[in-house]
């Protein structure tokens, strides 16, 4: 168990602006050795599982999931991810720009760790980056999963 910042995080977006926004929040705060970005949810799952039977000390240490990607949508990631023995303990954090109920419900049902949605406006969007890493990345306990 560790309370240092994880060293891989996995973000699984298909929007170019979300990827721009996300991907400079967590390198400008240097909240990660790594961060492999996947645009599919097809992608995510072979990528996640190959490393699951090939090599689990690569595994992502958290997962920022979003619900609207091609090929297989986040709920139907959340759900392959949470009924694997080997990946069922990475943190999963829904950050979508869906509010619905219905995805919230769903997301919770399938064990996500949080639902977040996404903010429009760039500064609460910076906000945001700020909460997820002050509670995931510096406040909580994560598996070592490796």
């Amino acid at each position: 168990m560790s309370k240092l910042k994880p060293s891989h995080v996995l973000l699984v977006e298909d929007n170019e602006g979300d990827i721009l926004l996300t991907t400079e929040a967590l390198e400008d705060r240097a909240l990660a050795d790594k961060i492999t970005v996947i645009r599919d949810g097809k992608l995510a799952i072979e990528f996640l599982d190959n490393l699951a039977l090939n090599n689990s000390n690569t595994l992502p240490d958290i997962i920022l999931l979003d619900i609207n990607l091609p090929r297989k949508n986040g709920h139907q990631v959340l759900h392959h991810i949470k009924a694997s023995p080997i990946l069922k303990k990475i943190p999963v954090i829904m950050f979508t720009t869906s509010s619905s109920e219905k995805d919230i419900t769903e997301s919770y049902n399938n064990h996500a760790n949080c639902f977040i949605t996404k903010p429009i406006d760039a500064d609460d969007f910076n906000t945001t980056m700020e909460s997820i890493e002050s509670f995931w990345m510096q406040t909580v306990t994560l598996p070592n999963n490796h």
